[in-house]
């Protein structure tokens, strides 16, 4: 399956010749859009499987996966196949009605992980959101916490997005410097450390526990072996409902379903998105059995746009092309292979720390010797897209349709741009 969706329809070819140049790309964004984002400087307008590219038609293996939205590759044929034809059937009616895809979507992805109902939102802070509003009523109506004084516990380092209500749960000034006053009821504890949380959860006011599995924005960090079982036994302890932030690193991006499968263990909610969109459309879910979800009544919560016909159609797409392709067992094989390149690479003085799984991976960069930065700029002139994050880390997550040969010439990449700073 690998190998026939990694070649090239006649139909993808590169129109360099009647698009703007790199810099007119750049020129163009920067004046009219909002300077919310510092992009890498690559102006990109194709993509297929594990390749993207550029307007002067360069082409690059893609390391980022649009945040790991592009689990399955850019322009799956399967995903678009159903989105365009979802699209021209019944693409959006609201939850006012109720319709075919989605009862079909909510039947699937209830079942494929285990939970009675499945909340539908689009993005991945909504649902994050979602899962908290959740958490909170849960609190009320079944704890039995005082009213307006729930909490909810968070660890250091998170990220699950930029509304008012993440960056009022974030350590990072970046995120809410300038943006209160911030969300009452969310308190902090170290992220790794389960004595730490014990002591947290001795407030009776604690309805919820929000966690990354692995920490993707703050550099890939991965907690010690027992930790999540930890978090499981502590929930039920304390009678505390476990959130799973699973948005990036479920659906096979760590080389199991979900993250939390390391150490076979069930939060209380799951939480997913990104990739359950297929890349192409916003898709996010809250998955939670009966005693907690019922808590939630008609009127109550809801979005416009989530649980559409269209979304549903191309959700189910994006799940059996996990299933029908073996993408999982893949992630865990070449992340596998991956790290043994980055480890026969990291005598190379530039590398401080190699960590990941599956295909969600990272270097740390020693700020002594080169920005993190310029070693994003030097991997795109060799034809790697990657993006560092907090200045010193570099993440590597390309899609799980990656094959050896991919893995082996991604590293010989690397390997070639790390020299060229020693």
């Amino acid at each position: 399956m690998l190998s026939k969706f990694r070649s090239i329809p006649k139909s993808v070819t590169i129109h360099a010749q009647r698009l703007l140049s790199t810099q007119d790309v750049i020129a163009r964004e920067e004046k009219y859009s909002a300077h919310n984002y510092h992009p890498l400087p690559v102006a990109l307008t194709k993509g297929q499987g594990v390749f993207v590219w550029d307007v002067e038609g360069k082409k690059y293996f893609d390391f980022l996966s649009g945040y790991s939205a592009n689990n399955f590759g850019h322009c799956h044929p399967k995903i678009v196949s159903v989105l365009c034809e979802q699209a021209g059937v019944l693409h959006h009616t609201s939850r006012a009605f109720f319709s075919d895809m989605f009862g079909e979507y909510a039947q699937m992805v209830t079942k494929m992980f285990g939970y009675d109902k499945v909340l539908p939102m689009n993005t991945g802070v909504e649902a994050d959101d979602s899962a908290i509003k959740l958490a909170r009523k849960w609190g009320y109506y079944k704890k039995k916490i005082t009213k307006g004084k729930a909490e909810i516990i968070f660890a250091n380092d998170n990220f699950w997005g930029r509304s008012l209500a993440a960056v009022s749960a974030s350590t990072d000034p970046a995120s809410y410097e300038g943006y209160g006053p911030f969300m009452p009821g969310f308190s902090l504890v170290p992220y790794n450390d389960l004595p730490s949380l014990e002591k947290a959860f001795q407030n009776p006011n604690v309805c919820g526990f929000m966690i990354e599995p692995i920490q993707g924005e703050a550099g890939v960090v991965i907690p010690s072996e027992g930790y999540l079982k930890g978090i499981r036994e502590l929930c039920t302890k304390y009678n505390i409902l476990w959130i799973a932030d699973e948005i990036q690193t479920g659906l096979g991006r760590t080389g199991k379903p979900l993250a939390v499968d390391y150490e076979n263990v069930k939060p209380d909610i799951l939480v997913l998105g990104k990739a359950l969109g297929g890349g192409v459309y916003p898709v996010s879910a809250c998955l939670a059995n009966d005693d907690v979800m019922l808590v939630m009544e008609p009127g109550t919560h809801g979005s416009t746009f989530g649980g559409n016909p269209l979304g549903s159609r191309v959700a189910i797409a994006a799940l059996q092309v996990l299933q029908e392709e073996n993408l999982v067992e893949n992630s865990y094989k070449m992340g596998e292979l991956f790290r043994a390149g980055l480890e026969n690479i990291k005598s190379n003085k530039l590398i401080t720390g190699v960590r990941g799984k599956g295909l969600l991976n990272a270097i740390v960069i020693d700020r002594n010797y080169a920005r993190a930065w310029d070693i994003c700029l030097s991997l795109r002139d060799n034809g790697l897209l990657a993006k560092q994050t907090h200045h010193d880390v570099i993440r590597f997550s390309p899609p799980l349709v990656m094959t050896e040969a991919d893995i082996q010439e991604s590293i010989e990449i690397i390997q070639k741009t790390l020299n060229n700073f020693n």
